[in-house]
């Protein structure tokens, strides 16, 4: 990992040291292993770490049609079953590479943070002509994609963050 660290240090790729880290902790796992573990993982997740407020969001837009996209910088490890246990229609992620049946546990495409999430929601909405989209985020990397939606919401932001999106027009919320 030292050299993961350095070059991190040097360049600040958070997705060249999220594979790093994938690779050291996971990397030859298999994809049957790895599945058990998400499927114990994702119930556990749902149950006690996702904001009531968060849910209760879900609901509503499900409600009223809304096409329900789920967009992560986290991995397609996990984010797709997420997704599915939520309702989502779609879901966008980090993906990782694979040798067959074995975790490589490099990206295998970009890291969706930042401005390849602010590309994804173009993509996105190039799919779907004419959708009216409301995006939710939680960080400052998430700018870009808020202010790229027709209605951009952040969510427990922090000090600096919430500052920053509000000069920008955005809704700050808070969840619990």
């Amino acid at each position: 990992m030292l050299p993961a660290l350095l070059r991190f240090a040097r360049h600040r790729d958070r997705g060249d040291l999220k594979a790093a880290f994938i690779t050291a902790a996971l990397g030859g796992c298999s994809r049957a292993l790895l599945d058990s573990w998400t499927a114990r993982f994702v119930p556990r997740l749902l149950a006690r770490g996702v904001w009531p407020d968060a849910l209760a969001c879900i609901a509503r837009h499900r409600t009223q049609g809304d096409l329900l996209v789920l967009m992560s910088a986290s991995v397609d490890l996990y984010v797709p079953a997420i997704a599915r246990a939520l309702g989502f229609a779609e879901v966008i992620c980090t993906p990782l590479r694979w040798r067959g049946d074995s975790l490589d546990g490099a990206l295998a495409g970009p890291n969706c943070r930042g401005a390849e999430k602010a590309r994804a929601l173009k993509e996105l909405r190039g799919r779907h002509p004419g959708l009216e989209v409301t995006a939710y985020g939680n960080a400052r990397s998430d700018l870009g994609h808020l202010c790229a939606a027709d209605r951009g919401v952040l969510v427990n932001g922090s000090p600096g963050t919430r500052h920053a999106a509000e000069r920008l027009g955005l809704t700050c919320v808070t969840w619990r």
